[in-house]
């Protein structure tokens, strides 16, 4: 059997599907194939269920986005298309696979249903995404695991040596997309010094080579502090997630790749909901003020970020040494 999953972006969204697909290769043992934008390839390839990756241009390189659907029109037939998108960009990629069981999700819009033969489900968004995802097992008549599964495949990658004895690891990863996301930097890096000073933590900064300058300013906050920003690729930011004690992030792709790799993570959260995209999954702290949060705008309607402005280095701090205490109960009483 073979299943085409189209998925076109992004990190964050890939890592929602990740569990749906998982346990759809479990149920049927099929061939799996994901359909993805180019610069989000990289983190399909660490999904150990996928067995192909087909690399799908933005509809705005129209030439090329065309020419991979006459590509993918012409290879074999796929025994189930599912489309976990839902939008034009992605129905035209479902459509364009050859298949007589086109699914699409509950939560298809801008038209594209018309070129599925079904969807998953009736619409609902208050739920978080990753359950939506799982919409396509509940229409195949496949059981929805009771844990969710991230099966990933990294390489090694050895932390820069520490220059002292940490207690423990956190990572910070200090970006998201939307500016109304972004904890003050600043913050980040009081609380980077915070922790460094009173619970003897090896800091590690993770990001994109555009956020070096950010992670260069962390880190001079601190005494030992690494910047990996633009050090690591995809694979190697989650392997290094693999070795830290709790991440600290924005809600942004590193956070969902803290919670594939089992990461407990801590996150402040503003304009957007964590019901709906927050990390998944129990164990996790989510810090958030009553402020006038959710808005999910990405340009504040009052101008003032109160959302995020509102969560102190204090708070976070506090959130962080909750969640090691945690930890440390949970593994005295294993």
């Amino acid at each position: 059997m073979k299943i085409l999953v189209v998925k076109l972006s992004s990190f964050g969204d890939t890592l929602h599907a990740l569990p749906a697909v998982a346990a759809l290769k479990q149920h049927y043992g099929a061939e799996i194939h994901w359909a993805v934008q180019p610069n989000f390839a990289s983190i399909v390839h660490c999904f150990s269920c996928v067995d192909k990756v087909i690399e799908v241009p933005r509809p705005s390189k129209l030439r090329e986005y065309f020419k991979a659907l006459r590509s993918l029109h012409k290879a074999d037939e796929y025994d189930m298309v599912v489309d976990l998108q839902g939008l034009m960009k992605s129905a035209l990629v479902a459509r364009a696979a050859r298949s007589e069981k086109r699914i699409g999700p509950s939560f298809a819009r801008e038209g594209s249903p018309m070129f599925y033969h079904a969807l998953a489900g009736k619409r609902n968004k208050n739920r978080h995404a990753v359950d939506e995802c799982y919409d396509i097992l509940r229409y195949l008549d496949i059981g929805v695991p009771s844990e969710a599964m991230y099966p990933l495949t990294l390489p090694q990658f050895d932390l820069p040596h520490a220059e002292f004895e940490p207690n423990v690891n956190i990572a910070i990863a200090p970006m998201s997309r939307w500016i109304t996301k972004n904890w003050p930097a600043e913050r980040f890096a009081m609380l980077a010094q915070k922790l460094e000073q009173e619970l003897n933590a090896a800091i590690y900064v993770i990001g994109g080579p555009g956020e070096k300058e950010l992670g260069d300013q962390i880190c001079a906050a601190t005494k030992f502090g690494k910047n990996l920003c633009g050090v690591t690729s995809i694979a190697q930011t989650m392997a290094v997630l693999k070795q830290m004690n709790v991440l600290v992030s924005n809600d942004s792709g590193p956070m969902h790749m803290g919670v594939a790799t089992g990461t407990p993570v801590v996150v402040p959260f503003g304009p957007t909901s964590p019901e709906r995209t927050g990390p998944y999954g129990f164990g996790n702290i989510v810090v958030q003020t009553n402020a006038c949060a959710p808005c999910r705008k990405r340009v504040c309607p009052k101008g003032s970020l109160e959302c995020m402005n509102s969560i102190s280095v204090d708070m976070m701090f506090q959130a962080v040494r909750n969640m090691l205490e945690r930890l440390g109960d949970a593994s005295k009483k294993n």
